[in-house]
């Protein structure tokens, strides 16, 4: 069948496009800068050391461009595109300014005619801010191996957090090295003034995306916790008001990072999704407890202070065609999907699939939202079974899956499972949306 271009799509597709055709010129104008200043002068091993060093450096901004999460372009990109872009440039930084390293060392050495070794000490700790770019390069080979599924998986939230933060001073140091030493960066005033407007640029928008828009919005809007609601010995829900609710650009389906302004806790951001519509008049996300920090939310006392950054994701009614819908949600993946499952009218399939029944603690509020909207609501509950939501079985629940859009929200694992469900059974791509409930970026 032909996909139904929506409005959202194409969006994202052209911010896609644009943002790679923007990163492809900046490629282009540092090569040329390289050229101009002579850099093909040098023997090869130094050549390639300074190209490297340069392509590093530029990834690394528009890695700082990502993590600034400014509005328009995480609405066009999407949360889930901008981690999985994020996650590779990340690597990327790390190999190329690896090789920046070595080749460098390599080139010095044969125009020195010196040991390795000793070369390598030479630059070091006898070269102007040398020391720096080497702690720098430390600290990101520490968050990238932190940032790898595996490592993660051994991580509280809290630690890979505190961790990443590390990537910033990374940054600081590298620029520091650049501004003293970088014969790229200070060998031509046209040089100098692309460098800083390139790290001033991406300086003004985390300022303005990740401090100045979120300060503004929490004076705006005052919140705090009304109420705490258990819904089962390891899960809460937490409703937040404050003023001007209905002014708030949330949508079902997206989340916030929030921050609980307790004295002992008010420096942890936890990334929460809504688990209802926001209806104007408050905000509710229920969260298990998987970290100390969500373990913690159980006990806090109506009328703290919140401060919440966001809303964040495009994994909302936004995505939809005019076709009818499958929403797919599993684990503390499943609050997403019930918020948009209050929203959406029209064809509704559900699935909330859990390993177990005491862990569907929203069920009763999806079978009454279903019967509500005359929706059907299929509970897949069982221990880890490929049969459960395979191709046989997904088929089977829903006939004519080709011919919805399916969102899809739920514990790494489970999400890409689906996915590759979802491209056996032929479902186009442009109708399948999906949102891991994992770190944030």
């Amino acid at each position: 069948m032909t996909a139904i271009p929506t409005a959202a799509r194409v969006r994202g597709l052209t911010t896609a496009q644009w943002l790679l055709a923007l990163l492809g010129l900046n490629a282009m104008w540092v090569t040329d800068l390289l050229v101009m200043d002579g850099g093909l002068d040098d023997n090869l091993l130094t050549v390639f050391g300074r190209a490297t060093g340069l392509y590093g450096a530029l990834l690394l901004v528009f890695q700082l461009f990502l993590i600034a999460r400014v509005p328009w372009l995480e609405r066009g990109l999407g949360m889930d595109q901008m981690t999985r872009w994020h996650r590779w440039t990340g690597f990327w930084v790390l190999w190329l300014l690896l090789a920046h390293v070595v080749f460098i060392t390599l080139g010095y050495a044969a125009a020195d005619g010196s040991p390795l070794l000793d070369e390598f000490g030479t630059l070091v700790f006898d070269t102007d801010d040398v020391l720096k770019a080497t702690a720098a390069m430390v600290l990101l080979v520490v968050v990238a191996v932190t940032s790898a599924r595996a490592a993660r998986r051994m991580m509280r939230y809290e630690t890979w957090h505190f961790v990443h933060l590390y990537a910033y001073l990374a940054v600081i140091l590298g620029f520091l090295h650049q501004v003293t030493v970088g014969r790229d960066f200070v060998g031509s005033p046209l040089a100098t003034a692309y460098w800083w407007t390139l790290y001033g640029a991406s300086l003004a928008a985390i300022l303005l995306a990740r401090v100045l828009i979120p300060l503004w919005r929490n004076a705006r809007h005052q919140l705090r916790v009304h109420s705490v609601v258990p819904e089962s010995p390891t899960v809460v829900s937490v409703y937040i008001t404050g003023r001007r609710l209905p002014e708030l650009p949330a949508r079902a389906g997206q989340f916030f990072l929030w921050r609980f302004l307790t004295r002992d806790r008010w420096w942890e951001a936890h990334p929460y999704s809504l688990s209802a519509m926001p209806d104007g008049r408050s905000l509710r996300i229920t969260v298990k407890a998987l970290g100390d920090g969500s373990a913690w939310l159980r006990t806090i006392r109506p009328g703290t202070r919140v401060f919440a950054e966001g809303p964040y994701g495009s994994f909302t009614s936004a995505k939809r065609g005019s076709r009818g819908a499958l929403l797919i949600g599993g684990g503390v993946g499943i609050t997403p999907i019930r918020a948009l499952m209050e929203e959406l009218r029209g064809d509704i399939v559900a699935v909330y699939r859990a390993n177990q029944w005491e862990d569907t603690v929203l069920a009763t509020e999806l079978r009454q939202l279903a019967q509500r909207a005359r929706a059907q609501l299929h509970m897949v509950v069982g221990p880890v079974d490929d049969r459960l939501l395979s191709a046989g079985h997904l088929a089977a629940l829903v006939p004519d899956i080709r011919q919805r859009d399916v969102f899809v929200c739920g514990p790494p694992g489970m999400t890409e499972a689906v996915l590759a469900t979802l491209r056996a059974l032929d479902v186009p791509a442009d109708q399948c949306h999906a949102e891991r409930f994992a770190f944030a970026s």
